[in-house]
């Protein structure tokens, strides 16, 4: 039996002795329950294939979720956040369990916004900058969700996401994907994390002249019609994969 999908089936009885007839008329009153039984196989397959796909799109992306308490202790967390935890120095799990920057600034933070979400779940999200090359950033935002583990209450989630990339690589990606000069390439990541032209150019040691003619030609190739759009374009592009 063959699916739409181009999965096959092969339904074989064997026994020492000619079947009698009514074997096959077993087999014929079984055809259209394998048939459906295919369907769903295939189905089900796909959908896994389809799974695969997106968890690997998501660990590319290098995105993850830590929940933590008001003492900033690790309630729960991702698979993701878990490889960065365990990769990256700039994040890790101290005494107790408990989520540790190894920025003390970053650490003070952390800690304040921790204790002041256990206190107004209202409280507005707060971006926190942990790296710029690789670039790595923490979204925290207030959470309340009882009992996520061990009867614990997570107060927040730490939602990060952190280039796996040099800047030295994604210069590189850059002029491959948008056929830029390693110049162009430089400024357009530099414009890209936020800077102005002005603060790129003097990051890359260029008049502000040079950078603007270099901006021209970056939107030029891209397809941006502002920094706001080359942002855009590049963050969205496949790089995030990369």
């Amino acid at each position: 039996m063959a699916e739409e999908g181009g999965t096959d089936a092969v339904l074989v009885v064997a026994g020492p002795e000619a079947l009698p007839a009514a074997a096959g008329s077993l087999l014929a009153a079984l055809a259209p329950h394998l048939k459906v039984a295919l369907r769903v196989f295939a189905a089900i397959e796909r959908e896994r294939a389809r799974s695969v796909l997106r968890d690997d799109a998501a660990r590319r992306m290098n995105f993850g979720w830590i929940a933590i308490d008001g003492k900033c202790c690790i309630v729960d967390l991702d698979p993701q956040a878990e490889r960065v935890l365990q990769q990256s120095g700039l994040l890790r799990r101290g005494s107790y369990d408990r989520l540790t920057p190894a920025s003390p600034a970053v650490d003070r933070e952390l800690t304040a916004l921790a204790r002041k979400f256990a206190g107004s779940p209202d409280e507005r999200p707060r971006a926190i900058n942990l790296s710029h090359d690789p670039w790595i950033d923490l979204l925290v935002s207030p959470l309340r969700v009882d009992a996520l583990a061990g009867g614990s209450r997570a107060v927040a989630a730490v939602y990060l996401r952190g280039d796996r990339s040099s800047s030295t690589d994604r210069h590189e990606q850059l002029a491959d994907l948008f056929q830029l000069t390693p110049s162009e390439a430089r400024l357009a990541w530099s414009m890209t994390q936020g800077l102005s032209i002005a603060e790129a150019a003097d990051e890359h040691g260029l008049t502000i002249e040079t950078a603007r003619n270099y901006s021209k030609k970056i939107y030029a190739k891209t397809g941006a019609r502002g920094q706001a759009d080359l942002v855009r374009h590049i963050l969205t592009s496949v790089l995030a994969l990369a």
